[in-house]
């Protein structure tokens, strides 16, 4: 399968910072989003609130001016990181009413939100989710209905 550079780019520094502790949902430069555009909170300020994706002002200027920051437009970063916090089992947008997981740091929360994160990122670009598993656990008469190397090679 081949990916464009910026989901190569978004994936490869997603798994960094899963895999360093750099990931935490609820700071503008280390959620999804923060790590994409290198732990830069620039991306706040297209919406009011964190986890909307509806676009403010300065977000609606830079979608159309057609501006992309690390290959997304203002509207796609919000909707990655929607997807995300989603992911990790909050209720948007974040605010100190709404649901929130308890510890925001634990990697079963930080994993299920990457999840959520890539399969959208994988959408945007119109590829297979990279994280799809299911094919290697198809079977057909008690065999592996696709082998391996056949899903890597997709």
């Amino acid at each position: 399968m081949t990916l464009s550079p910026r989901l190569e780019m978004a994936l490869g520094k997603l798994y960094h910072a899963f895999h360093n502790d750099h990931l935490h949902p609820e700071y503008c430069t280390k959620c999804a989003v923060g790590n994409i555009c290198n732990n830069l909170e620039f991306w706040q300020n297209f919406t009011e609130l964190h986890g909307s994706t509806q676009l403010n002002y300065v977000g609606i200027v830079n979608q159309k001016f057609g501006k992309r920051f690390y290959g997304y437009t203002p509207l796609e970063l919000l909707q990655i990181e929607a997807a995300f916090l989603q992911g990790c089992g909050y209720t948007l947008p974040l605010n100190t009413t709404n649901k929130k997981p308890k510890n925001p740091k634990d990697k079963t929360v930080l994993f299920n939100g990457l999840c959520a994160a890539v399969a959208f990122l994988c959408q945007l670009d119109g590829v297979t989710n990279v994280m799809d598993l299911h094919k290697l656990f198809q079977i057909e008469n008690d065999q592996p209905k696709y082998q391996l190397q056949e899903i890597l090679d997709c």
